[in-house]
């Protein structure tokens, strides 16, 4: 797992440095597929699961998970968000980032930086220590007190030998519930936030979700492994 992590960072450092104002986002999708390529054994883990059509998520602005690449052109002032998943010696990694395009709103930056910060404050509690639900109470603690939304849709997951294993891992909820965390057990976590409502909607795509106030929206993710020594992050770049 730690390889296929370390793939899907090297990923997303390498995918900030092709989005840009005038590139559609089918090119950044085209890039992913490219690197991933190179690594031997890796496969992008998206791409033909549930049908889904790419490599890789590509959502812009609203757009909060599951955006399809297509021929949409990313413009000066957006706010994109890229979510992808490696296979490799089969075992998964799972990860996403959010990023401005050039000069954006200061809400907006705001709203990046406190949704990367959300996704730190629940990996510092990934302990054995800790109770699930306490990394989802941290999320929604961080979030809300910015007075930004909270997907309630979506939720993170476990990982490993399938991309979506148990247990789901809500953005939110009261501390001291669930399973206790133990070593071994490997997490994907992501907040989604928006700028306004948490409520979602999907697309007639079947998969896009957009904020149904059609508000800006955030979404970081980390693939992380338990261990008796503290959280590791399989998926930093």
């Amino acid at each position: 797992m730690r390889r296929a992590g370390a793939v899907v960072g090297k990923l997303l450092a390498f995918l900030k440095g092709r989005v840009a104002p005038g590139v559609k986002t089918r090119d950044v999708d085209r890039a992913a597929f490219d690197f991933i390529k190179t690594h031997p054994g890796a496969e992008p883990a998206f791409l033909g699961y549930k049908g889904y059509p790419a490599s890789i998520c590509v959502s812009v602005n609203e757009e909060v998970v599951h955006g399809i690449p297509g021929e949409r052109v990313i413009r000066e002032g957006d706010v994109v968000s890229i979510d992808a998943g490696v296979k490799l010696d089969g075992f998964y990694g799972d990860a996403a980032i959010t990023m401005p395009v050039g000069a954006v709103s200061p809400q907006a930056l705001r709203l990046i930086e406190v949704t990367r910060r959300a996704l730190a404050r629940a990996i510092d509690l990934a302990t054995p220590e800790h109770r699930l639900s306490d990394l989802s109470h941290a999320i929604q603690q961080a979030v809300e007190g910015e007075r930004f939304g909270v997907v309630r849709d979506f939720v993170g997951h476990g990982i490993g030998r399938a991309m979506h294993e148990d247990p789901p891992i809500p953005n939110y909820g009261p501390p001291n519930r669930g399973p206790r965390l133990q070593p071994g057990m490997v997490l994907a976590i992501e907040p989604m936030v928006t700028m306004g409502s948490w409520e979602v909607e999907v697309l007639r795509d079947g998969w896009t979700a957009v904020t149904k106030d059609r508000s800006l929206a955030a979404h970081f993710e980390h693939t992380i492994a338990i261990t008796e020594q503290g959280p590791e992050v399989l998926t930093r770049d």
